[in-house]
């Protein structure tokens, strides 16, 4: 097969619709080993696969996370998570990355942090396999299962950060979500539920058990939201506040078990 060139990548991704389009073509055209793989990786963009599944990988937090098909992508906007995180517990010991995904955010809080003890879980086959390659790197621990079921008994009243990226999409404002993640990541990682705060709502009521006195857990949810989220939180006897980043378009709810 004769290789493509950057104008035939960038004029097939175009025409595809990918607004970044001469970006895309030159990580593909980076990445890429062969001229085979330059041609399966526009084939499959052009298909509608979300970039970092056509890769094989994402930027976040400064590392390359691995990303398999049919796995969230993480997003950018979630470094503001890390980013809280980080500055509430710099000398964390024990992290637990819930509703996993990739492993990126406990990876990340792995990578900046000095060699806490880490462990990572989801509902989804495919992500608990390609968190195991991420997270691994760092001595962590992926378990398959529905929030803190998957997790070990030991890890109660231990956790010091809990970061928990769950879905807060509504679901009938899935169709509306754009096609490369309504088609090509798991339902399970976008669907809140009917206002979207289901599983959230799970995660709070039961943080408190887990967390170490003076823990916290970190979810993202949306704007308006953000009122049913803290009475969530508050309920499971949280110490409660927002942090919000106009930059990344993020709003982290931060609840704190009492020292």
């Amino acid at each position: 097969m004769p290789s493509m060139s950057r104008s035939r990548v960038v004029s097939a991704l175009r025409s595809a619709g990918c607004v970044f389009a001469e970006d895309e073509a030159e990580l593909i055209l980076t990445t890429a080993r062969t001229p085979d793989e330059v041609a399966a990786m526009v084939d499959r963009r052009v298909a509608g696969l979300p970039l970092e599944q056509v890769l094989g990988w994402a930027e976040f937090h400064g590392l390359r996370i691995t990303v398999e098909p049919g796995v969230f992508v993480p997003r950018r906007r979630t470094e503001f998570l890390v980013q809280q995180a980080l500055a509430l517990g710099p000398d964390a010991r024990v992290v637990v990355d819930l509703c996993c995904g990739s492993g990126a955010v406990g990876a990340a809080l792995a990578a900046a942090l000095d060699g806490p003890e880490l462990h990572a879980a989801d509902i989804e086959p495919a992500a608990v396999r390609c968190a195991r390659g991420n997270v691994g790197a760092y001595g962590g621990r992926v378990h398959e299962g529905d929030l803190f079921a998957a997790l070990p008994d030991e890890l109660r009243g231990r956790i010091d950060l809990l970061a928990a990226n769950v879905p807060y999409v509504p679901t009938h404002e899935v169709p509306l979500l754009p096609s490369e993640a309504r088609d090509h990541e798991p339902l399970a990682a976008l669907d809140g539920g009917s206002d979207g705060l289901d599983v959230l709502r799970r995660v709070a009521a039961e943080a408190g058990r887990w967390l170490a006195p003076g823990g916290s857990v970190l979810v993202e949810t949306s704007e308006h939201q953000v009122p049913a989220a803290v009475e969530a939180f508050t309920g499971g006897g949280l110490r409660t506040r927002l942090a919000v980043s106009d930059e990344w378009y993020a709003n982290v709810l931060i609840g704190t078990r009492a020292a």
